[in-house]
Order: structure tokens, then sequence, then C-alpha cells
């Protein structure tokens, strides 16, 4: 986001809290917190240290040795990396193939979306656009069918024109583009295993406290929550594409290598790690104009959130944001400081900062704190 990149302090914040996207363990490198147990116990560290003396002078006499090795692991990765930068970024400048290929966004999600924003919406016009899309059909049954919404504990509903006019249109405003975000989210996001969940808890939280800051301005509550949700496409788009593009490159060098019986080569490329720097660098530099493009893509006419996300994208101060992207900063500022101080990853001073250059107020704080935004609630008659 334009907005958090033009301050250099925020900046580091906002990328922190990125990294936390990935993985505790990264983001603690990125904030220089020890988190060696060896740092933190006396007795431990004076033994670590009595080891490390005696391995030294081991060490010395492979240096040589190591160091060629190790000439030859940064060549490896330097070359493997260049690749992977090159393929993904191919990928990402053509917003078509995001949509349509890796997101895999269907012409009826967005049709529902604009249903939904208008006044005459009707879950008759809803009906046919859901049935068309077997995952979200499915999804609105199993909702429908959890214990605490069930009307009858003997009775499973199984029709999703049942269930759509038994969850309603208001609750749809939160059903749908809750549905929509879980369905496009990464399949796998490994070697980060909770990247996926933290994808899907920050998108929540994002829209949840969007929609609770636009309700206190008296905006509306529903573009609020779509534009928070929608504007975390991109982060999506990227994780996706990234991990997909670099685990099948992997796949391909090791194969050549192993072909090749290129054993060096081989051994070297079994231990690497997907890079999160690289990734990182992805997530901050690419998500929020994917996001834009891929909101573009959606020509939502009567669902006015595209210029908020073009906002948030581009726009270089607070003052020049349609008040729709100005209430979606403040929720990603919030949100943001709220996943670092859990973590124990920010400073009063910098909690401070961050917040401030939102011009988040302390009333809008203390709403946000006191509300649920990890939670949807769905009010069934």
């Amino acid at each position: 986001m334009q907005i958090f990149e033009n301050n250099d302090l925020v900046a580091l914040i906002y990328k922190r809290a990125m990294s936390l996207m990935i993985s505790k363990g990264f983001a603690d490198q990125q904030s220089g917190k020890v988190t060696d147990a060896s740092h933190q116990n006396s007795e431990q560290s004076n033994q670590r240290r009595e080891l490390l003396a005696v391995e030294e002078e081991a060490k010395k006499n492979k240096i040589i040795q190591a160091h060629g090795e190790n000439f030859f692991t940064d060549q490896v990765m330097a070359k493997f990396f260049a690749h992977v930068t090159t393929a993904v970024n191919k990928k990402f400048d053509n917003k078509e193939n995001l949509y349509n290929k890796i997101l895999k966004i269907e012409d009826a999600a967005p049709d529902i979306m604009e249903i939904l924003s208008v006044r005459a919406a009707s879950i008759k016009r809803i009906i046919p656009l859901a049935k068309s899309l077997p995952w979200l059909a499915n999804e609105l049954i199993n909702l429908v069918n959890k214990p605490q919404y069930r009307k009858r504990a003997d009775v499973q509903v199984t029709d999703p024109s049942l269930a759509l006019s038994y969850i309603g249109l208001d609750n749809l405003k939160l059903v749908m583009p809750t549905f929509m975000l879980k369905h496009w989210l990464p399949n796998s996001t490994a070697p980060y295993p909770l990247m996926k969940r933290k994808l899907w808890n920050n998108s929540l939280a994002i829209a949840m406290s969007s929609s609770v800051l636009a309700k206190e301005a008296g905006m509306d509550e529903f573009a609020a929550f779509a534009a928070g949700m929608f504007s975390n496409l991109g982060l999506i788009a990227v994780s996706r594409c990234f991990l997909t593009t670099y685990s099948e490159l992997h796949t391909a060098e090791l194969k050549a290598a192993y072909d090749n019986k290129d054993k060096r080569l081989h051994d070297t490329l079994v231990n690497f790690d997907a890079s999160p720097d690289l990734l990182l660098e992805q997530l901050i530099t690419r998500s929020s104009k994917i996001s834009a493009d891929l909101v573009e893509l959606m020509r939502l006419d009567r669902l006015r959130i595209t210029e908020a996300i073009f906002d948030l994208a581009y726009t270089e101060t607070l003052d020049k944001m349609c008040p729709l992207a100005q209430i979606v900063t403040k929720a990603k500022a919030y949100v943001a400081f709220r996943s670092l101080a859990k973590d124990e990853l920010i400073s009063n001073d910098e909690a401070k900062l961050l917040l401030t250059s939102v011009r988040i107020t302390t009333q809008e704080i203390s709403l946000l704190k006191k509300s649920d935004i990890d939670h949807i609630k769905l009010n069934f008659k």
C-alpha cells in the first residue's frame, strides 16, 4: 500500500506485519527478536560457548572446503531465485490469467455481489447464480445444516434454493464475500502451513473492522465489508501464484539434476527452502496493485468498491483517498497493529506511529477493541 510505503518507519512496521503472515519465525527475524533459548538461559548459553570453542578449531581446518561449498550453493540459489522471480513476474503481469486461471473467479461471483448491493435485491435472482457454482451451493447447504442454525434437528437441507431462502439477504451480505474469499484461498501454502489460516484470519478481521468503522461513520456496511475482504485478493493471488510456481520450478530443477546425474547440484537443491524474503518482496510490491487489477476485472458497477481498492494501491496520502478507502486503510492498520502486538513484535512508539499514520481516532480504536472482528454473527429468524 502506497500510504505505508511512503513513510520509511511505517513501511518497516507494515513489512513486519506481512512477514508475520508468512511465519512467526520469519517475523522474529525481521524484528531482530531473539528466539534462541540459549540466549534466554545463561547456563545453556555458557555451555554452548564452550562447545563452540571446541568446534572452532575443527572448523578452521575445513574453512577452504566450506567456502567453496557455500559459494556453489549461493550461485545455485541466486540462479534459481532469479528464475522464480522472472516466472512469477511474467504471471503477475498477466492479470487476466491471474483472474481466470490462478484464482479462477467465475462470472457468477461478482454478479451475486452486484445483486446484493442494490435495494431491489432478491433471493430469486441469486438462486440460479449460486446453483451455477457447485462449491458455493455446497457451502450454503453446509452452513444451514450446522446445529446452531438448523430449525429442526431431524431435518437436513439438501437444496441450495431452500438454503438461500433460510439464510436471507442480510446474512448473505456477510456470507457471500466470505465464502468467495475462502474458495479463492490457496489449497496449500507449504512450506508455510499456517499462512493459509493467517491469510483468512487477516482478511476476515479487515472486512469486519471496515464494516464496524463504516457503520459508525454512517456509510454502507456491505460495501465496506466487501472492500475490506477483496482488498486482500492480491495477497491471496501472490501467495498462490508464487508458492505454486516455486514448487513447480523446484521439482523440475530436481528432476533435471537427477536425470543428469549431477549429485552435487541435486543435494544442494534438496536442501533449499522456499525463500520467505522473495515471497515477502512480492507481497509488499505486488499485492495491493493486483487486488486493484482483479477487482477491476469483476466490472462492479453497483457495488462501488473499485475506486477504493485502487486508492489503497496507488494513492499516497489519506486526504486523497475516497471515504471508503480511508475506512479500509484504518482497518488494515489496526489489524496489523493487533497481530504484531499479540506476538510482541511492536513497541508502543511503533504502534502509535502506525495508527496515527492513518489518523485512526482513539474512539475508533476503542470501538474496534470491544467489537468481535474475528467472527461473523448471523441472525436467523
